[in-house]
């Protein structure tokens, strides 16, 4: 069971979320750009399952939480597959969000911002079928908590 809240404090966005490292990851994307397959691979990579299409979003303590609304805990979409049941973790501190987009720069500038639930989290824009995307998200957290 998860932790109650306000319903007011809450904000539930269309997006998936993994715990790696000191905090969770945001996939921002539209429907169809590979959130669900982004956040497989991480998890393949030793992430955590947060939350898959919807995600809770408040901000308490200084931070930007996140957690799975209730009835989609613990539960991923596998394309090909369909609906499978993954250990979660929750709420996360979140720590970057990741916007998918087809195109980004090359050399993006070093303070990429994404505002979530009316708060700044360091962003980062990346296509999520690259096969380097879960190890540019990797490099980014480890970029922004070094030795953590």
């Amino acid at each position: 069971m998860l932790p109650s809240r306000t319903r007011t404090d809450i904000v539930n966005i269309h997006a998936s979320c993994v715990a790696a490292g000191n905090g969770g990851v945001l996939i921002l994307g539209n429907s169809g750009q590979g959130k669900s397959d982004l956040a497989l691979r991480l998890i393949d990579r030793g992430a955590k399952l947060v939350a898959d299409d919807r995600c809770d979003i408040w901000f308490e303590r200084d931070r930007l939480w996140c957690r799975p609304p209730e009835n989609l805990a613990g539960k991923l979409e596998v394309r090909g597959i369909g609906i499978i049941e993954r250990a979660w973790t929750a709420p996360v501190p979140l720590a970057l969000a990741v916007r998918l987009t087809d195109r980004y720069d090359r050399m993006p500038s070093i303070n990429q911002f994404e505002t979530v639930a009316g708060r700044p989290l360091p962003a980062l824009l990346l296509s999520a079928f690259e096969a380097s995307a879960p190890i540019k998200i990797l490099l980014a957290l480890e970029r922004l908590a070094p030795g953590a």
